[in-house]
Protein backbone atom coordinates (compact mmCIF):
# COMPACT_ATOMS: atom_id res chain seq x y z
CA UNK A 1 0.00 0.00 0.00
CA UNK A 2 1.40 3.37 -1.00
CA UNK A 3 2.39 6.09 1.47
CA UNK A 4 -0.29 8.38 0.03
CA UNK A 5 -2.93 5.73 0.65
CA UNK A 6 -1.75 5.20 4.25
CA UNK A 7 -1.81 8.96 4.89
CA UNK A 8 -5.35 9.20 3.55
CA UNK A 9 -6.50 6.31 5.75
CA UNK A 10 -4.90 7.85 8.85
CA UNK A 11 -6.52 11.18 8.06
CA UNK A 12 -9.94 9.53 7.76
CA UNK A 13 -9.42 7.70 11.07
CA UNK A 14 -8.49 10.92 12.86
CA UNK A 15 -11.50 12.66 11.31
CA UNK A 16 -13.80 9.85 12.49
CA UNK A 17 -12.35 10.07 16.00
CA UNK A 18 -12.87 13.84 16.03
CA UNK A 19 -16.47 13.36 14.89
CA UNK A 20 -17.06 10.89 17.73
CA UNK A 21 -15.57 13.28 20.29
CA UNK A 22 -17.72 16.10 18.93
CA UNK A 23 -20.95 14.12 19.05
CA UNK A 24 -20.55 12.79 22.57
CA UNK A 25 -18.91 15.99 23.79
CA UNK A 26 -21.98 18.02 22.81
CA UNK A 27 -24.43 15.74 24.56
CA UNK A 28 -22.12 15.27 27.56
CA UNK A 29 -22.34 19.01 28.14
CA UNK A 30 -26.13 18.75 27.99
CA UNK A 31 -26.07 15.96 30.57
CA UNK A 32 -23.60 17.86 32.75
CA UNK A 33 -25.84 20.92 33.16
CA UNK A 34 -28.64 19.37 35.25
CA UNK A 35 -26.20 17.53 37.50
CA UNK A 36 -24.47 20.87 38.24
CA UNK A 37 -27.61 22.36 39.87
CA UNK A 38 -28.95 23.37 36.44
CA UNK A 39 -25.70 25.16 35.46
CA UNK A 40 -26.84 28.35 37.19
CA UNK A 41 -23.60 29.13 39.03
CA UNK A 42 -20.62 30.97 37.47
CA UNK A 43 -18.34 27.93 37.46
CA UNK A 44 -20.88 25.66 35.75
CA UNK A 45 -21.87 28.36 33.27
CA UNK A 46 -18.18 28.72 32.42
CA UNK A 47 -17.87 24.95 31.87
CA UNK A 48 -20.78 25.02 29.40
CA UNK A 49 -19.50 28.12 27.56
CA UNK A 50 -15.87 26.98 27.47
CA UNK A 51 -16.86 23.45 26.53
CA UNK A 52 -18.99 24.67 23.61
CA UNK A 53 -16.11 26.89 22.41
CA UNK A 54 -13.56 24.05 22.59
CA UNK A 55 -15.88 21.73 20.68
CA UNK A 56 -16.41 24.39 18.00
CA UNK A 57 -12.64 24.79 17.60
CA UNK A 58 -12.35 21.01 17.34
CA UNK A 59 -14.99 21.05 14.59
CA UNK A 60 -12.99 23.67 12.69
CA UNK A 61 -9.88 21.51 13.11
CA UNK A 62 -11.79 18.55 11.70
CA UNK A 63 -12.77 20.58 8.64
CA UNK A 64 -9.14 21.50 8.07
CA UNK A 65 -8.17 17.85 8.45
CA UNK A 66 -10.82 16.82 5.93
CA UNK A 67 -9.61 19.48 3.51
CA UNK A 68 -13.05 20.98 2.95
CA UNK A 69 -15.52 23.16 4.83
CA UNK A 70 -18.89 21.40 4.98
CA UNK A 71 -21.78 23.18 6.70
CA UNK A 72 -25.11 21.40 6.94
CA UNK A 73 -27.83 24.01 6.88
CA UNK A 74 -30.67 24.08 9.37
CA UNK A 75 -33.59 26.53 8.84
CA UNK A 76 -33.36 27.55 12.50
CA UNK A 77 -29.98 29.16 11.92
CA UNK A 78 -31.67 32.15 10.26
CA UNK A 79 -33.96 33.20 13.17
CA UNK A 80 -31.11 32.43 15.58
CA UNK A 81 -28.86 34.78 13.63
CA UNK A 82 -31.51 37.52 13.61
CA UNK A 83 -31.96 37.14 17.36
CA UNK A 84 -28.21 37.51 17.78
CA UNK A 85 -28.24 40.69 15.67
CA UNK A 86 -30.98 42.12 17.92
CA UNK A 87 -28.80 41.51 20.98
CA UNK A 88 -25.83 43.19 19.28
CA UNK A 89 -28.07 46.13 18.34
CA UNK A 90 -29.12 46.55 21.97
CA UNK A 91 -25.46 46.88 22.92
CA UNK A 92 -24.33 49.04 19.98
CA UNK A 93 -27.21 51.51 20.20
CA UNK A 94 -27.21 51.47 24.03
CA UNK A 95 -30.78 50.27 24.27
CA UNK A 96 -30.02 47.92 27.14
CA UNK A 97 -30.49 49.21 30.66
CA UNK A 98 -27.42 47.33 31.92
CA UNK A 99 -24.84 46.31 29.28
CA UNK A 100 -22.89 44.05 31.66
CA UNK A 101 -25.85 41.71 32.20
CA UNK A 102 -26.73 41.77 28.51
CA UNK A 103 -23.21 40.70 27.56
CA UNK A 104 -23.20 38.01 30.25
CA UNK A 105 -26.46 36.42 29.08
CA UNK A 106 -25.48 36.93 25.43
CA UNK A 107 -22.44 34.70 26.03
CA UNK A 108 -24.79 31.99 27.26
CA UNK A 109 -26.82 32.33 24.07
CA UNK A 110 -23.62 32.06 22.05
CA UNK A 111 -22.92 28.77 23.84
CA UNK A 112 -26.46 27.55 23.07
CA UNK A 113 -25.99 28.54 19.44
CA UNK A 114 -22.67 26.70 19.17
CA UNK A 115 -24.18 23.55 20.66
CA UNK A 116 -27.10 23.74 18.23
CA UNK A 117 -24.78 24.32 15.29
CA UNK A 118 -22.49 21.44 16.25
CA UNK A 119 -25.43 19.10 16.88
CA UNK A 120 -26.65 19.90 13.38
CA UNK A 121 -23.21 19.06 11.93
CA UNK A 122 -22.58 15.81 13.81
CA UNK A 123 -25.92 14.09 14.55
CA UNK A 124 -26.53 12.80 11.04
CA UNK A 125 -27.09 9.06 11.16
CA UNK A 126 -29.77 6.84 12.60
CA UNK A 127 -27.21 4.73 14.47
CA UNK A 128 -26.06 7.83 16.35
CA UNK A 129 -29.65 8.71 17.23
CA UNK A 130 -30.28 5.19 18.56
CA UNK A 131 -27.23 5.37 20.82
CA UNK A 132 -28.23 8.78 22.16
CA UNK A 133 -31.79 7.56 22.74
CA UNK A 134 -30.50 4.81 25.02
CA UNK A 135 -28.08 7.16 26.78
CA UNK A 136 -30.74 9.78 27.48
CA UNK A 137 -33.23 7.12 28.58
CA UNK A 138 -30.77 5.68 31.11
CA UNK A 139 -29.79 9.18 32.22
CA UNK A 140 -33.40 10.22 32.74
CA UNK A 141 -34.19 7.06 34.68
CA UNK A 142 -31.11 7.52 36.87
CA UNK A 143 -32.02 11.17 37.50
CA UNK A 144 -35.57 10.15 38.43
CA UNK A 145 -34.28 7.42 40.74
CA UNK A 146 -32.03 9.92 42.47
CA UNK A 147 -34.93 12.36 42.83
CA UNK A 148 -37.12 9.63 44.36
CA UNK A 149 -34.42 8.69 46.84
CA UNK A 150 -33.81 12.30 47.75
CA UNK A 151 -37.54 12.96 48.04
CA UNK A 152 -38.01 10.35 50.77
CA UNK A 153 -34.85 11.30 52.67
CA UNK A 154 -34.50 15.01 52.00
CA UNK A 155 -32.83 17.34 54.48
CA UNK A 156 -33.45 20.41 52.31
CA UNK A 157 -29.92 20.38 50.88
CA UNK A 158 -28.64 19.69 47.37
CA UNK A 159 -27.14 16.18 47.30
CA UNK A 160 -27.82 16.13 51.07
CA UNK A 161 -24.73 18.32 51.52
CA UNK A 162 -25.10 21.81 50.09
CA UNK A 163 -27.49 24.38 51.52
CA UNK A 164 -29.01 26.67 48.84
CA UNK A 165 -27.87 30.23 49.41
CA UNK A 166 -31.29 31.78 48.77
CA UNK A 167 -33.52 28.92 49.87
CA UNK A 168 -35.80 27.01 47.54
CA UNK A 169 -37.81 23.83 47.07
CA UNK A 170 -35.04 21.32 46.39
CA UNK A 171 -35.92 18.37 44.18
CA UNK A 172 -33.36 16.27 42.38
CA UNK A 173 -30.24 18.35 41.62
CA UNK A 174 -32.26 21.56 41.24
CA UNK A 175 -32.93 24.24 43.84
CA UNK A 176 -36.38 24.77 42.30
CA UNK A 177 -38.67 21.76 41.89
CA UNK A 178 -40.29 23.38 38.84
CA UNK A 179 -37.01 23.26 36.97
CA UNK A 180 -36.56 19.57 37.73
CA UNK A 181 -40.04 19.05 36.27
CA UNK A 182 -39.01 21.07 33.21
CA UNK A 183 -36.03 18.79 32.64
CA UNK A 184 -38.18 15.67 32.92
CA UNK A 185 -40.77 17.10 30.53
CA UNK A 186 -38.09 17.14 27.84
CA UNK A 187 -36.57 13.75 28.73
CA UNK A 188 -39.70 11.63 29.32
CA UNK A 189 -40.77 11.43 25.65
CA UNK A 190 -37.46 9.81 24.66
CA UNK A 191 -37.95 6.46 26.47
CA UNK A 192 -41.74 6.70 26.08
CA UNK A 193 -41.58 6.92 22.29
CA UNK A 194 -38.89 4.21 22.20
CA UNK A 195 -41.29 1.92 24.07
CA UNK A 196 -43.98 2.47 21.44
CA UNK A 197 -41.83 1.88 18.36
CA UNK A 198 -40.50 -1.20 16.59
CA UNK A 199 -36.93 0.08 16.82
CA UNK A 200 -35.76 -2.02 19.77
CA UNK A 201 -36.21 -5.55 21.17
CA UNK A 202 -39.22 -6.22 23.40
CA UNK A 203 -37.13 -6.27 26.60
CA UNK A 204 -35.61 -2.88 25.80
CA UNK A 205 -39.03 -1.40 25.05
CA UNK A 206 -40.40 -2.73 28.34
CA UNK A 207 -37.48 -1.23 30.26
CA UNK A 208 -37.98 2.06 28.43
CA UNK A 209 -41.67 2.12 29.37
CA UNK A 210 -40.80 1.49 33.03
CA UNK A 211 -38.19 4.26 32.95
CA UNK A 212 -40.69 6.69 31.42
CA UNK A 213 -43.28 5.77 34.06
CA UNK A 214 -40.85 6.50 36.90
CA UNK A 215 -39.85 9.79 35.28
CA UNK A 216 -43.49 10.87 34.88
CA UNK A 217 -44.14 9.89 38.49
CA UNK A 218 -41.37 12.15 39.75
CA UNK A 219 -42.89 15.13 37.93
CA UNK A 220 -46.03 14.72 40.04
CA UNK A 221 -44.06 13.94 43.19
CA UNK A 222 -41.95 17.06 42.71
CA UNK A 223 -45.08 19.10 43.44
CA UNK A 224 -44.71 21.23 40.31
CA UNK A 225 -48.24 22.02 39.13
CA UNK A 226 -46.90 23.56 35.92
CA UNK A 227 -44.99 20.32 35.34
CA UNK A 228 -48.13 18.26 35.95
CA UNK A 229 -50.05 20.31 33.40
CA UNK A 230 -47.20 20.08 30.89
CA UNK A 231 -46.88 16.29 31.08
CA UNK A 232 -50.65 15.88 30.73
CA UNK A 233 -50.49 18.00 27.54
CA UNK A 234 -47.66 15.81 26.24
CA UNK A 235 -49.64 12.62 26.90
CA UNK A 236 -52.74 14.07 25.24
CA UNK A 237 -50.73 14.94 22.10
CA UNK A 238 -49.22 11.44 22.09
CA UNK A 239 -52.69 9.90 22.48
CA UNK A 240 -53.83 11.89 19.44
CA UNK A 241 -50.99 10.42 17.37
CA UNK A 242 -51.83 6.90 18.57
CA UNK A 243 -55.54 7.32 17.76
CA UNK A 244 -54.65 8.66 14.34
CA UNK A 245 -52.55 5.60 13.63
CA UNK A 246 -55.22 3.25 15.02
CA UNK A 247 -52.74 1.30 17.11
CA UNK A 248 -53.91 -2.13 18.23
CA UNK A 249 -54.69 -3.93 21.49
CA UNK A 250 -51.03 -4.47 22.37
CA UNK A 251 -50.38 -0.72 22.45
CA UNK A 252 -53.50 -0.15 24.57
CA UNK A 253 -52.34 -2.79 27.06
CA UNK A 254 -48.87 -1.25 27.16
CA UNK A 255 -50.27 2.21 27.89
CA UNK A 256 -52.49 0.71 30.60
CA UNK A 257 -49.48 -0.92 32.27
CA UNK A 258 -47.58 2.36 31.95
CA UNK A 259 -50.34 4.35 33.66
CA UNK A 260 -50.72 1.65 36.34
CA UNK A 261 -47.04 1.99 37.23
CA UNK A 262 -47.33 5.78 37.36
CA UNK A 263 -50.45 5.76 39.54
CA UNK A 264 -49.05 3.06 41.82
CA UNK A 265 -45.86 5.04 42.30
CA UNK A 266 -47.79 8.21 43.07
CA UNK A 267 -50.09 6.54 45.59
CA UNK A 268 -47.27 4.63 47.26
CA UNK A 269 -44.86 7.55 47.68
CA UNK A 270 -46.97 10.68 47.21
CA UNK A 271 -49.98 9.91 49.37
CA UNK A 272 -52.02 12.73 50.82
CA UNK A 273 -49.37 15.38 50.27
CA UNK A 274 -49.62 14.97 46.52
CA UNK A 275 -53.43 15.16 46.66
CA UNK A 276 -53.27 18.40 48.62
CA UNK A 277 -50.77 19.86 46.17
CA UNK A 278 -52.94 19.02 43.15
CA UNK A 279 -56.03 20.36 44.94
CA UNK A 280 -54.47 23.81 45.35
CA UNK A 281 -54.30 24.13 41.57
CA UNK A 282 -58.06 24.31 41.27
CA UNK A 283 -60.20 27.43 41.39
CA UNK A 284 -60.88 28.86 44.80
CA UNK A 285 -57.44 27.98 46.14
CA UNK A 286 -54.52 30.32 46.39
CA UNK A 287 -51.09 30.48 47.90
CA UNK A 288 -48.61 33.27 48.44
CA UNK A 289 -46.43 32.32 45.49
CA UNK A 290 -49.42 32.40 43.12
CA UNK A 291 -50.37 35.87 44.32
CA UNK A 292 -46.83 37.11 43.90
CA UNK A 293 -46.66 35.69 40.39
CA UNK A 294 -49.81 37.55 39.41
CA UNK A 295 -48.31 40.79 40.76
CA UNK A 296 -45.07 40.14 38.84
CA UNK A 297 -47.03 39.51 35.64
CA UNK A 298 -48.97 42.75 36.06
CA UNK A 299 -45.85 44.76 36.83
CA UNK A 300 -43.98 43.07 33.98
CA UNK A 301 -46.64 44.05 31.48
CA UNK A 302 -46.19 47.68 32.57
CA UNK A 303 -42.46 47.27 31.95
CA UNK A 304 -43.15 45.96 28.45
CA UNK A 305 -45.45 48.89 27.63
CA UNK A 306 -42.67 51.29 28.60
CA UNK A 307 -40.29 49.88 25.92
CA UNK A 308 -42.42 47.72 23.62
CA UNK A 309 -40.26 47.56 20.50
CA UNK A 310 -36.63 46.93 21.54
CA UNK A 311 -37.16 45.98 25.18
CA UNK A 312 -35.00 46.80 28.18
CA UNK A 313 -32.10 44.60 27.16
CA UNK A 314 -31.36 40.89 27.38
CA UNK A 315 -30.83 39.79 30.99
CA UNK A 316 -31.86 43.10 32.54
CA UNK A 317 -35.18 42.08 34.12
CA UNK A 318 -33.87 41.75 37.72
CA UNK A 319 -32.12 45.14 37.45
CA UNK A 320 -35.09 47.09 36.08
CA UNK A 321 -37.95 45.32 37.86
CA UNK A 322 -37.62 47.00 41.32
CA UNK A 323 -38.59 50.31 39.71
CA UNK A 324 -41.95 48.80 38.69
CA UNK A 325 -42.66 46.50 41.64
CA UNK A 326 -45.99 47.26 43.35
CA UNK A 327 -45.84 44.89 46.33
CA UNK A 328 -43.60 44.39 49.33
CA UNK A 329 -41.37 41.34 49.66
CA UNK A 330 -38.11 40.36 51.34
CA UNK A 331 -37.23 38.16 48.37
CA UNK A 332 -35.16 39.15 45.36
CA UNK A 333 -37.30 38.81 42.22
CA UNK A 334 -34.78 37.67 39.63
CA UNK A 335 -37.12 36.33 36.93
CA UNK A 336 -40.62 37.07 35.62
CA UNK A 337 -41.93 33.51 36.25
CA UNK A 338 -43.22 33.60 32.68
CA UNK A 339 -40.71 33.07 29.87
CA UNK A 340 -42.92 34.72 27.26
CA UNK A 341 -43.43 37.85 29.34
CA UNK A 342 -39.74 38.06 30.17
CA UNK A 343 -38.86 37.79 26.49
CA UNK A 344 -41.24 40.66 25.72
CA UNK A 345 -39.75 42.76 28.52
CA UNK A 346 -36.11 42.17 27.62
CA UNK A 347 -36.24 41.87 23.82
CA UNK A 348 -39.45 43.71 22.94
CA UNK A 349 -41.78 42.85 20.09
CA UNK A 350 -38.87 42.36 17.69
CA UNK A 351 -37.31 39.66 19.85
CA UNK A 352 -40.67 38.05 20.55
CA UNK A 353 -41.52 37.94 16.84
CA UNK A 354 -38.15 36.31 16.13
CA UNK A 355 -38.84 33.61 18.71
CA UNK A 356 -42.31 32.99 17.20
CA UNK A 357 -40.61 32.62 13.82
CA UNK A 358 -38.16 30.16 15.41
CA UNK A 359 -40.90 28.02 16.98
CA UNK A 360 -43.15 28.01 13.91
CA UNK A 361 -40.19 26.78 11.86
CA UNK A 362 -39.55 24.00 14.37
CA UNK A 363 -43.13 22.72 14.30
CA UNK A 364 -43.58 23.01 10.53
CA UNK A 365 -40.36 21.09 9.89
CA UNK A 366 -41.01 18.52 12.61
CA UNK A 367 -44.55 17.65 11.51
CA UNK A 368 -43.27 16.89 8.01
CA UNK A 369 -40.67 14.46 9.39
CA UNK A 370 -42.80 12.45 11.81
CA UNK A 371 -44.38 10.19 9.19
CA UNK A 372 -43.98 6.52 10.11
CA UNK A 373 -42.47 7.29 13.52
CA UNK A 374 -43.13 3.79 14.85
CA UNK A 375 -40.73 2.25 12.35
CA UNK A 376 -38.23 5.01 11.50
CA UNK A 377 -35.68 6.52 13.86
CA UNK A 378 -35.98 9.99 12.26
CA UNK A 379 -39.72 10.12 12.86
CA UNK A 380 -39.44 8.65 16.35
CA UNK A 381 -36.73 11.09 17.44
CA UNK A 382 -38.64 14.01 15.95
CA UNK A 383 -41.86 13.06 17.72
CA UNK A 384 -39.98 12.70 21.03
CA UNK A 385 -38.46 16.16 20.56
CA UNK A 386 -41.81 17.64 19.59
CA UNK A 387 -43.54 16.26 22.70
CA UNK A 388 -40.78 17.50 25.00
CA UNK A 389 -40.79 20.95 23.41
CA UNK A 390 -44.58 21.19 23.67
CA UNK A 391 -44.43 20.37 27.38
CA UNK A 392 -41.78 22.91 28.23
CA UNK A 393 -43.54 25.60 26.19
CA UNK A 394 -46.72 25.04 28.21
CA UNK A 395 -44.75 25.17 31.45
CA UNK A 396 -42.99 28.37 30.35
CA UNK A 397 -46.28 30.25 30.64
CA UNK A 398 -46.13 29.89 34.44
CA UNK A 399 -42.41 29.57 35.15
CA UNK A 400 -38.92 30.41 33.90
CA UNK A 401 -37.39 27.10 32.82
CA UNK A 402 -35.77 28.72 29.79
CA UNK A 403 -33.80 31.07 32.04
CA UNK A 404 -32.03 28.03 33.52
CA UNK A 405 -28.95 27.29 31.34
CA UNK A 406 -29.16 23.49 31.61
CA UNK A 407 -32.81 23.41 30.54
CA UNK A 408 -32.39 26.14 27.92
CA UNK A 409 -29.43 24.40 26.26
CA UNK A 410 -31.33 21.11 26.05
CA UNK A 411 -34.42 22.91 24.73
CA UNK A 412 -32.56 24.61 21.88
CA UNK A 413 -30.69 21.46 20.87
CA UNK A 414 -33.96 19.51 20.77
CA UNK A 415 -35.38 22.26 18.54
CA UNK A 416 -32.40 21.88 16.22
CA UNK A 417 -32.79 18.09 16.02
CA UNK A 418 -36.53 18.42 15.36
CA UNK A 419 -35.98 20.89 12.50
CA UNK A 420 -32.97 19.13 10.90
CA UNK A 421 -33.01 16.94 7.80
CA UNK A 422 -33.96 13.26 8.34
CA UNK A 423 -31.11 11.02 9.44
CA UNK A 424 -29.10 9.34 6.71
CA UNK A 425 -30.12 5.74 6.16
CA UNK A 426 -27.45 3.04 6.23
CA UNK A 427 -26.35 1.58 2.92
CA UNK A 428 -28.03 -1.70 2.04
CA UNK A 429 -25.85 -4.73 2.31
CA UNK A 430 -25.06 -6.20 -1.05
CA UNK A 431 -23.50 -9.50 -2.01
CA UNK A 432 -19.90 -9.25 -2.99
CA UNK A 433 -19.52 -9.64 -6.74
CA UNK A 434 -16.41 -11.34 -8.03
CA UNK A 435 -14.45 -9.09 -10.30
CA UNK A 436 -11.70 -9.91 -12.69
CA UNK A 437 -9.21 -8.52 -10.16
CA UNK A 438 -10.09 -10.10 -6.78
CA UNK A 439 -7.14 -8.44 -5.13
CA UNK A 440 -8.74 -5.05 -5.77
CA UNK A 441 -9.54 -3.15 -2.54
CA UNK A 442 -13.09 -2.33 -1.48
CA UNK A 443 -14.10 1.19 -2.43
CA UNK A 444 -15.55 3.59 0.18
CA UNK A 445 -19.32 4.21 0.07
CA UNK A 446 -20.37 6.75 -2.57
CA UNK A 447 -20.94 10.35 -1.63
CA UNK A 448 -24.65 9.99 -2.46
CA UNK A 449 -25.14 7.93 0.72
CA UNK A 450 -23.82 10.71 2.91
CA UNK A 451 -25.84 13.56 4.41
CA UNK A 452 -26.14 16.46 1.93
CA UNK A 453 -23.90 19.37 2.82
CA UNK A 454 -23.06 22.84 1.66
CA UNK A 455 -19.47 23.10 0.52
CA UNK A 456 -17.59 26.34 0.96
Amino acid sequence: MSATRITAINRRERSAQAELILLYGIFSLLLFGPVAFGAVEPWSIFVVEAGATVLFLLWIGKQVLDGTMKVRWNPLFLPMGVFGLLIVSQLVFRVTAYPHDTVSIALQYVAYGLLCFLAGQTLLRGAQARSLTLIFSVYGAAMAGFALLQGISSNGKLYWARQPRMGGWVYGPYVNHNHYAGLMEMLVPIPLILALTRLAPAKVRTAAAAAAAVMVGTIFLSGSRGGMLAIVVELVILAAFLIKQKRGLRTAIGIGVFMAIVIGLLVWIGGGELSRRIATAGPGHSELSSDIRSYINRDGFRMFLKKPVFGWGLGTFPVVYPEFRTFYTNFFVNEAHNDYLQLLIEMGLLGFATMVWFLVTVYVRAVKKIGNWAGEISGAMTLACLLGLSGILVHSAVDFNLQIPANAALFYVLCTVAAAEPFAKPARKRRAVRSRAPEEEMLPPPESLQQPATNF
